[in-house]
């Protein structure tokens, strides 16, 4: 079988399980051609299991306007607010602190986000992690 060309690349942050026809998805993929009805029950069907989430995913578009998508793991600042139980990262970065995390939940963090990092190990991803956090103003105890 012939490799397919890809035309497009579109990446894109989406709610697990909430993907729908109306913007923002509808607004990007339209132009794109695609079937925006497949792209959304294919999407809400593999997200399903993450429900709550917000989640990126990365588009390919071929010539023949067929499409193939990678989910990628919750952004880290997402993760953070969600263990830390936190509406929104501090607005002065690391000088206002506005929550904080055990090490226990930046390790959880950490694994969850390993696929995705540019490490190999957990203890770096938990570094990386806990950068993200002390600039978002939450602390690691």
């Amino acid at each position: 079988m012939a490799k397919k060309k890809v035309t497009k690349m579109i990446k894109l942050q989406i709610p697990a399980g909430k993907a729908t026809p109306a913007p923002p998805v509808g607004t990007v993929l339209g132009p794109a051609g695609i079937n925006l009805g497949d792209f959304c029950t294919k999407y809400n069907e593999a997200t399903r299991d993450k429900m709550g989430d917000i989640l990126p995913v990365e588009i390919s578009i071929y010539e023949d306007r067929s499409f193939d998508f990678v989910i990628k793991t919750p952004p880290a600042a997402f993760l953070i607010k969600k263990y830390a139980k936190v509406k929104a990262g501090s607005a002065k970065g690391s000088k206002e602190m506005v929550g904080s995390l055990t090490k226990e939940q930046l390790k959880e963090i950490a694994e969850i986000k390993l696929p995705d990092l540019n490490c190999y190990t957990v203890e770096e991803a938990m570094k990386i992690v806990e950068g993200t956090a002390k600039n978002m103003g939450i602390e690691i105890k």
